[in-house]
């Protein structure tokens, strides 16, 4: 099939890094998908013209909000991925929650990244009960093998020798829902006592005023750095040589920079938020706080524990190969865009 795959394409961004890896899949399976960013698209009319012009047979959509507006009252049938900000933030809006409520009647199948998430949607849109699949993130990493980590710590404006230096490593774009300032003065406190402990933001300039924010404080915040966005394999690297990365959202979908710190056998610091607690069983697979000061206690007893951090490094790396497998993600990708055929909903 000809199929058109709308998504935010925001560089280096989570939702980006799924959209091209379900990509991947669709190819994979044979068909031909036309990648395309939401944002790009006015209204329903605007991708009416495109689906005409292309001779697009279905469609996809990762955002039920962003993305599944768009395809309302199209000739095509659709299949929805849940984002995370739509289930989490933007169904809290009445007029878009009623908005997604009708794009859910229209689509074939919609998939939920955790049993969690299609809950939520269930109990939001019961109509939409019997068409909501739970398919998590596969996951891969590819980190850089020629990356040097003495250069970044460099152009992180951190002069002391990178044997010497704990880097706990924040990922995320810069918006409010990411909350990345939400550490910020507890880590200052904590690097004053103990000058070898970093804290580095990495990612992408999302929404430009809260930016600014982001940069005023943390240039005035000891032991709190701001980099910006790397390539893929790049940021692997990175992770791949911290103590720990760390998420401190307000509210998740499914994490895929924990995911992949776990695949890369470093240790997870993640707030306690459903999203969250859904890949991290604390003290098990990672160490979940509620409060800056819980996270600066948890990521002392890290750094002294050594038995700990091998611990959480081998259940998590084991957990991501039985739970989030890049080859069952794909088939099951397979089988949903195969309801997308033809006249039938079976």
């Amino acid at each position: 099939m000809r199929l058109l795959f709308l998504a935010v394409l925001r560089r280096h961004t989570g939702n980006a890094v799924t959209a091209e890896r379900v990509r991947d899949h669709l190819e994979a399976a044979g068909h031909i998908c036309l990648l395309k960013d939401a944002f790009d698209f006015d209204s329903p009319s605007d991708v009416a013209s495109l689906i005409t012009a292309e001779n697009l047979q279905a469609a996809l959509a990762l955002h039920l909000y962003r993305g599944g507006r768009l395809l309302q009252g199209h000739r095509v049938p659709f299949g929805i991925i849940f984002g995370g900000t739509d289930l989490n933030e933007d169904a809290q809006e009445e007029e878009k929650s009623r908005v997604m409520g009708r794009v859910l009647q229209e689509a074939r199948f919609a998939v939920a990244f955790s049993e969690s998430m299609k809950e939520m949607a269930q109990r939001r849109w019961p109509h939409a009960k019997g068409k909501i699949f739970v398919q998590s993130q596969g996951i891969t990493t590819t980190p850089n093998i020629t990356f040097s980590w003495s250069s970044f710590l460099q152009r992180a404006a951190i002069d002391q020798s990178a044997d010497c230096v704990h880097v706990f490593l924040l990922i995320c774009g810069l918006r409010r829902v990411k909350d990345p300032l939400f550490l910020v003065d507890a880590f200052s406190d904590w690097h004053r006592d103990e000058g070898d402990a970093y804290l580095i933001i990495v990612g992408p300039e999302v929404d430009p005023v809260f930016t600014q924010e982001v940069k005023a404080i943390v240039d005035r915040a000891p032991g709190v750095r701001l980099m910006p966005e790397l390539p893929q394999e790049d940021l692997h690297a990175v992770v791949k040589n911290c103590r720990a990365v760390v998420n401190s959202s307000v509210s998740e979908g499914m994490s895929a920079a924990i995911l992949e710190a776990m695949d890369l056998e470093v240790p997870v610091l993640a707030r306690n938020i459903p999203g969250n607690a859904a890949l991290v069983k604390h003290g098990v697979t990672g160490l979940l706080f509620s409060d800056p000061e819980e996270f600066v206690q948890l990521a002392q007893r890290l750094l002294s524990d050594p038995a700990l951090e091998k611990e959480l490094v081998a259940n998590g790396k084991e957990y991501v190969r039985l739970c989030h497998s890049w080859k069952a993600e794909r088939d099951v990708y397979r089988h949903l865009v195969g309801k997308l055929e033809g006249n039938s909903e079976e």
